[in-house]
Order: C-alpha cells, then sequence, then structure tokens
C-alpha cells in the first residue's frame, strides 16, 4: 500500500514539472509564431549547396 502513495507523489510531481515547463514556454514566447513553420516546407532554400545557378 506504500507503494501506491509512492506512485502518487512521484505522478504529481512529474505533472508539476510538466505545468512549469508549459508557464515557461509560454513566457519566453515559444508560441508566439504559429504561420511561419507550416509554410517553412514551401519555400526554397537558395544556399543550398547542391543548389547550381
Amino acid at each position: 500500500m506504500n507503494i501506491i502513495y509512492l506512485l502518487i507523489g512521484c505522478s504529481v510531481l512529474l505533472a508539476l514539472i510538466f505545468l512549469a515547463a508549459f508557464f515557461w514556454a509560454q513566457r519566453s514566447g515559444q508560441h508566439d509564431d504559429l504561420y511561419t513553420p507550416s509554410i517553412r516546407i514551401l519555400l526554397d532554400d537558395e544556399n543550398e549547396p547542391g543548389n547550381k545557378k
């Protein structure tokens, strides 16, 4: 029965760590630009090593 209490405590601690990481990512601007990554695959790179002009 004691192991259940240990596992519940560990899971709550892990959930709090993930919640803190999520709030840190929100405050540091990780999710500000949602448009550019979706169109990045459509843009051609001009400085590719194998790209000859």
